[in-house]
């Protein structure tokens, strides 16, 4: 069993959690995962790890309510704990020396992008950092990840904080105004493929973090497959980062719809069940 030792709402349906894991811990770097599960009748679910401290022995995991699991994973509270936490999973961000970096995250995923961004920092890098959410209400680590950028442009779809529109915006820009090395890019899929569009025709190397289907985790089960420059990959072993000129995109976003009702299904089903619980328990 794996300690909850503090447990954060860090925005509307997106919480942290600091693990008591010191094996883990040791070994964790930017990009890598882990893989969850909460007890012996769930799901296995991956979550990028969005910091460690290796003296502490603690891992930090940050996640929003998407489905079934993680809905349930956002029931437990600090004190409490889950069966399996395993890890550290996948390849670790190329992490070098290589100029002018942009950093681009959307929505929550400026969890992961900030143990990147700060590796990035320490090469020497100058960061520029973009992130992107819905609302005003979804934003969080702002200055956290201000404290290993350069420069920080925060974007909201609706205007109610930073500027109005879409990441893309900004990043295009800078890509026509001055000298980019380098471009991660960190979001839901579209976003990804979005981003990479938009750096294609400069030619500037761009990172993406692919969040496919996963199960095993250790490239076994073959659920992560994903098409890279023609080749099929497994995001779990050989990944999750790669070149997002490389990614086949339409596939990515196929592939993640696979599952869609059965999700909804099984998202209905667990609210109904823990509904009657609490009905029981209430004597309603």
């Amino acid at each position: 069993m794996f300690r909850i030792l503090t447990r954060q709402d860090l925005a509307p349906q997106i919480h942290l959690f600091i693990m008591d894991a010191p094996a883990i811990a040791r070994k964790a770097q930017p990009g890598q995962f882990v893989i969850i599960r909460i007890d012996e009748n769930g799901e296995r679910v991956p979550l990028t790890i969005a910091d460690w401290d290796r003296e502490q022995g603690t891992v930090t995991l940050v996640f929003m309510e998407a489905g079934k699991s993680t809905s349930q994973l956002a029931l437990l509270q600090a004190g409490g704990s889950i069966l399996d936490l395993v890890g550290p999973l996948g390849e670790p961000s190329h992490i070098d020396h290589f100029g002018t970096v942009v950093c681009v995250s959307g929505g929550f995923a400026v969890a992961p992008v900030w143990p990147i961004a700060r590796a990035l920092k320490d090469k020497g890098n100058r960061i520029i950092s973009i992130m992107g959410a819905r609302s005003k209400d979804l934003i969080f680590w702002e200055e956290r990840l201000r404290s290993v950028s350069d420069r920080l442009i925060v974007t909201t779809d609706d205007g109610s904080y930073g500027r109005k529109g879409l990441v893309t915006a900004p990043l295009k820009e800078l890509l026509e105004s001055e000298r980019i090395d380098r471009v991660v890019a960190i979001g839901p899929a579209i976003m990804m493929k979005f981003c990479a569009e938009t750096t294609r025709p400069f030619g500037v190397k761009t990172i993406v973090s692919l969040n496919t289907i996963m199960v095993d985790g250790t490239g076994m089960c073959g659920s992560c497959r994903c098409s890279v420059g023609g080749a099929t990959k497994f995001a779990c072993v050989d990944g999750p980062e790669f070149d997002g000129h490389e990614v086949d995109w339409d596939l990515v976003l196929a592939r993640q719809r696979v599952y869609q009702a059965e999700e909804r299904n099984a998202v209905e089903e667990w609210r109904r069940t823990t509904a009657s619980v609490q009905e029981a328990k209430t004597g309603g």
